[in-house]
Order: C-alpha cells, then sequence, then structure tokens
C-alpha cells in the first residue's frame, strides 16, 4: 500500500472520528497492510459497546471501501 494511499485512509479516518467522540467512543489506526487490510482499535465507549462490531463493519469499513477501493476490510484488533 503506497504512502498516498496510507495518508487518504488516515483522512477518512479523521471524518470518521468526530462520529465516534460524540458517543464517547474513537478509533486509532494500528496498522495498515500491504493487502488493503486497515487494523484498527477502538477505544472509549466504543470498546465495550455491544454494536461495536456493527460499527467497524457499516460504519468505518463501508465508508473506507466506499471512498478508497483499495481497503480490503477492516479489522479490531
Amino acid at each position: 500500500m503506497n504512502e498516498e494511499i496510507k495518508q487518504k485512509i488516515k483522512q477518512k479516518i479523521e471524518e470518521i472520528r468526530p462520529m465516534l467522540q460524540r458517543d464517547g467512543g474513537d478509533v486509532e489506526i494500528v496498522e495498515i497492510t500491504d493487502e488493503g487490510i486497515v487494523k484498527v482499535k477502538l477505544t472509549g465507549t466504543c470498546a465495550h459497546c455491544a454494536m461495536s462490531l456493527l460499527t467497524l463493519k457499516m460504519g468505518i469499513e463501508g465508508y473506507l471501501k466506499k471512498n478508497i477501493p483499495e481497503v480490503k476490510s477492516v479489522e479490531s484488533v
């Protein structure tokens, strides 16, 4: 994954962050692999929320994949 795409991913995460923070949560990028897997850590209330998988897959992953075709999946670590 080249640096330009990594920067786009980081920018899109910054666009998502305020929505998570409104509910007392947040997201941190842990790793972006060459295969297009974005590994993140949900923090705050998102870390223990029953809806965190939905937030991860439908929210974060869906948004990234829609905007950056090189993103294959988002995983929580």
